[in-house]
């Protein structure tokens, strides 16, 4: 399918692993022009060379912190004007026993999940409403829908988000301006790998992948049978980003292998 995408020119921020990665490979094989963003330098450079080099498109990296007001602004001037943002974030840590969970612990989440996405969609939405089209689309959590005890500084946040790009989706679509979110649910990526150490101390479990693997199947019955692979995202991300697009306005969209037992 061609997604019309050519000469498009994309953000991914947080495109050097994971969910974000593959969706910025799958913009590139649709011909967009990317900016990704990341934390981690060397990572990030190497993701961009990959990516150029496979599909032949610009990829310019910028090493930034988006849940930071400095990092944000070195992502402003690297790229003025897209046609399309996506935006993604690591996972936090499980948080394990509800009362540990602090007020900082608290506000780094918000920080990092909320008040980091707003603002760079804040920022480049009046760019987009200008051009009279664009494309926004949060990858988030499906436990923003779906809530889970040990993912508190995860879902809140993110709960709040839907809540924001629900409102304004509305405002900014008569401009040809339309914004989605998604919604993954647990998926064997990097950040997933990173924090099932993390995982295991929630629950108090000895270190043991058998060990780990056996309860979280036991406590996270996923119909389809598997983990997703960041590509089973990827697809549906670069359609959303596509003119093919442009009837889907403000919804959250879950993709979890049917573990998110419900109608809506």
């Amino acid at each position: 399918m061609d997604l019309k995408l050519k000469g498009k020119k994309a953000i991914m921020a947080g495109g050097s692993a994971g969910m974000g990665r593959a969706t910025a490979e799958r913009l590139a094989e649709a011909g967009a022009e990317l900016t990704i963003s990341a934390r981690g330098k060397e990572r990030l450079h190497k993701a961009a060379d990959e990516i150029s080099a496979k599909y032949g498109v610009s990829v310019t990296p910028v090493v930034a912190d988006s849940s930071s007001e400095e990092g944000r602004e070195v992502l402003f001037s690297a790229c003025p004007d897209p046609d399309i943002l996506v935006i993604t974030i690591k996972p936090p840590d499980p948080n394990g026993d509800f009362l540990k969970v602090t007020a900082d612990m608290w506000r780094d989440s918000v920080e990092t999940a909320l008040i980091g996405p707003i603002e760079i969609m804040r920022h480049y939405i009046p760019v987009m409403k200008e051009k009279k089209w664009g494309r926004i689309v949060n990858i988030a959590t499906f436990s923003a829908k779906n809530p889970m005890i040990w993912r508190l500084m995860s879902g809140p946040a993110r709960s709040a988000l839907l809540n924001y790009t629900a409102s304004v989706s509305r405002e900014i679509a008569p401009y040809g301006v339309v914004m989605n979110n998604l919604l993954p649910g647990m998926f064997a990526t990097e950040g997933a790998s990173e924090i099932m150490g993390a995982y295991a101390n929630a629950f108090g479990l000895e270190p043991e992948p058998d060990v780990i693997r056996e309860h979280f199947t036991a406590h996270n019955y996923i119909p389809a049978g598997f983990m997703g692979d960041a590509d089973d995202l990827a697809a549906m991300a670069a359609f959303l980003c596509s003119p093919l697009a442009r009837f889907i306005v403000g919804q959250n969209i879950v993709i979890d292998g049917g573990q998110h037992n419900a109608i809506f």
